[in-house]
C-alpha cells in the first residue's frame, strides 16, 4: 500500500510559501517552465494535467496516474504518494520550486 501523504493541502501550502516568486507557475511560465511532479522513489516525471489529460497551467493532482494516487468513488484524487515532489519541467529536466526560482534569478 502507498503512503498517501501528498495532498491538495500540500500544494496549497507550497503555493503560499512561494507566492510572489518564480517558484509558482505564474512567475515562470513565460520562461518555458511547466508545472509537474517528480516521484523521488522511481525517478518518474509527470506533467501536471487536468483529469481529461490536457496539460494544466498549474499544479493539479487529478491528472496524475493511478500508480501514484488514491481516488475517491467519483475518481477525484484524495492523496498521492508521499514521494511525490512538485516542481517544474523545462525541456526534459525536472526543477524543484527552489531550483526554478534559482534558475530564473541566475538567468
Amino acid at each position: 500500500m502507498i503512503d498517501h501523504t501528498f495532498t491538495s493541502v500540500t500544494l496549497d501550502r507550497e503555493n503560499e510559501a512561494y507566492q510572489g516568486t518564480t517558484g509558482v507557475s505564474a512567475g515562470n511560465r513565460s520562461l518555458g517552465f511547466r508545472p509537474g511532479f517528480l516521484d523521488r522513489d522511481t525517478g518518474e516525471i509527470f506533467l501536471s494535467r487536468f483529469r481529461d489529460g490536457r496539460p494544466a497551467p498549474f499544479h493539479l493532482l487529478d491528472g496524475l496516474p493511478d500508480t501514484v494516487t488514491e481516488r475517491d468513488e467519483t475518481g477525484k484524487v484524495r492523496a498521492a504518494k508521499a514521494t511525490l515532489h512538485s516542481g517544474f519541467i523545462r525541456g526534459d529536466r525536472f526543477y524543484s520550486r527552489e531550483e526554478a526560482a534559482n534558475f530564473v534569478s541566475a538567468a
